[in-house]
């Protein structure tokens, strides 16, 4: 309860600073460097953040699944295709983490801001 906790505080840290440097650039009309700043640093988060939860889940992962097979040598061919299903599953979430960090700097609201 308490990884998903920290999770869910930093995700709504960086949504909110995200938020905070998009009002703040539409301020005035002119490009707020504060804003552009803060826009780089939530998107950068959200790309490190993904990044390390999705090692942390591909460890566990692939040792839990080296354990599996020493104890067990002859169904290593099913634990394996478990563990590449998993990565996988793990690995979608630093995609995800991308995306929101390109759309960040690049989508058509915030492409402005950025001088874009």
């Amino acid at each position: 309860m308490k990884k998903f906790a920290v999770g869910a505080f930093t995700g709504l840290m960086v949504m909110g600073m995200a938020s905070v440097a998009m009002a703040a650039g539409h301020e005035g009309g002119g490009v707020n460097q504060m804003a552009i700043a803060v826009v780089c640093v939530a998107a950068a988060l959200s790309v490190g953040l993904a990044a390390l939860g999705c090692g942390i889940g591909i460890g566990v992962v692939s040792g839990n699944a080296c354990a599996g097979i020493a104890r067990n040598p002859e169904i290593s061919g099913k634990i394996t295709v478990t563990m590449i299903l998993g990565i996988a599953f793990a690995e979608s979430l630093t995609i995800f983490g991308l995306v929101i960090s390109l759309i960040l700097l690049y989508a058509h609201p915030y492409g402005a801001l950025l001088g874009m």
